[in-house]
């Protein structure tokens, strides 16, 4: 007479403790508390870094708005250059232009109408370069510029030192005609020695005189 097969043999049934069901619980809980957690502290985290980039942006863009920067637009010909602030809400009220004093001797007072004229050193600019020898037919201009200018209602001054850009035309029986091509901005923050910084300049660009 055959053995029929043995029946596996099934695991006992236990049913958890209560202990044991409130432990499990309890880790339950926990973990969601843990996940819940870590979400509310990473959303908390991107908030203060989109703050604090937006802080950032804030004060670039106040640094940028303190920032004094004027432009050179040449009309008659390259005769004047029709200067503005690259931001509008500054308002230009007067101004003072001081040139290398061997291109002319004395300060250049505008009010309200900023703007730089080549018949202002026209001849000065001539005869320097004849003094120092130089045949160059292109070159940059140090000029010195005070301004005075409203901002939120408050007035401003900018002392800074720019670089006119011109070339040199023959004339006949006459000095070159000089034709303003542009101006960029060398140096801002120049204290009250205007003129000295603008001689500086000059010399250090300009050859040695030459010798007779």
């Amino acid at each position: 007479m055959s053995e029929q097969p043995a029946r596996k043999r099934r695991l006992p049934l236990r049913w958890l403790s209560l202990a044991e069901f409130v432990g499990i619980v309890a880790v339950a809980i926990a973990a969601l508390g843990y996940w819940d957690s870590h979400r509310e502290r990473t959303q908390t985290d991107r908030e203060r870094a989109a703050a604090e980039q937006e802080k950032r942006a804030e004060a670039r863009a106040g640094v940028l708005k303190l920032s004094f920067l004027m432009t050179g637009t040449p009309e008659s010909g390259g005769g004047r250059l029709r200067l503005a602030t690259v931001h509008p809400e500054q308002v230009i009220q007067t101004q003072a232009l001081s040139f290398p004093s061997d291109v002319r001797g004395d300060a250049v007072q505008t009010t309200g109408n900023p703007r730089i004229e080549a018949g202002w050193f026209e001849g000065g600019l001539d005869k320097a370069l004849h003094t120092h020898g130089s045949k160059a037919r292109q070159g940059r201009l140090p000029v010195g510029i005070v301004t005075v200018f409203i901002e939120d209602g408050q007035t401003k001054t900018d002392r800074a030192l720019y670089l006119v850009g011109y070339s040199l035309h023959p004339r006949v029986l006459r000095s070159d005609r000089v034709e303003l091509e542009g101006l960029s901005l060398l140096r801002r923050g120049v204290g009250e020695d205007v003129q000295g910084a603008v001689d500086a300049r000059w010399a250090s660009q300009a050859p040695a005189p030459a010798r007779p």
